[in-house]
This record gives C-alpha cells, structure tokens and sequence, in this order.
C-alpha cells in the first residue's frame, strides 16, 4: 500500500525586531510613496545569510552585501529613514 508523505517546507525567518512609533512612521511614509524594502533567504548559502531588494516606484536594486539575521531587519531601517530623510527634504 503506499503512503502519502507531507512535502516537507524549508523557511527561514530573520530575527524578530520591535519598531518603535517614529520608525513606524517613516517606514509608512516610504510605502505610501513607493518605496518598499524587502529582505530574502539567500539561499545559496546554508547560514543565516539574507539579501534585501529595494523596490523604488517600479525599479527594484540589490543591496550587494548579504547580512545576518540579527542585523537586516536593522539595515532595511536604515535605508527606510535614508530615503526618508533624503526625500522630506
């Protein structure tokens, strides 16, 4: 008789981060001026190593460093309050 098996799903999550009201407020502010900033696996590596992407209106870059993660929920902040900043100018 066979058996039926479960597909087996590998994930990975980076490491959960609190945001405060006025990181909140920045980020939204991106968003809603379409600027978005996304982390991913990298999954050619085994580690803990994650790549972000940085979609601005319909032009999406690659962050070309890989971070761990603790540190790329940090990172995407950053860029978050870079073009924050750079943009309520």
């Amino acid at each position: 008789m066979w058996q039926k098996y479960k597909k087996t799903v590998i994930g990975k999550s980076p490491t959960p981060r609190n945001w405060s009201p006025d990181e909140m407020k920045k980020v939204g502010w991106c968003i809603e001026n379409n600027i978005a900033i996304s982390c991913m696996p990298d999954w050619k590596n085994d580690s803990d190593k994650w790549i972000i992407d940085i979609r601005i209106n319909k032009n999406t870059h690659k962050d070309p460093s890989t971070y761990t993660g603790d540190a790329v929920l940090n990172k995407i902040y950053e860029y978050y309050e870079y073009y924050y900043d750079k943009h309520r100018k």
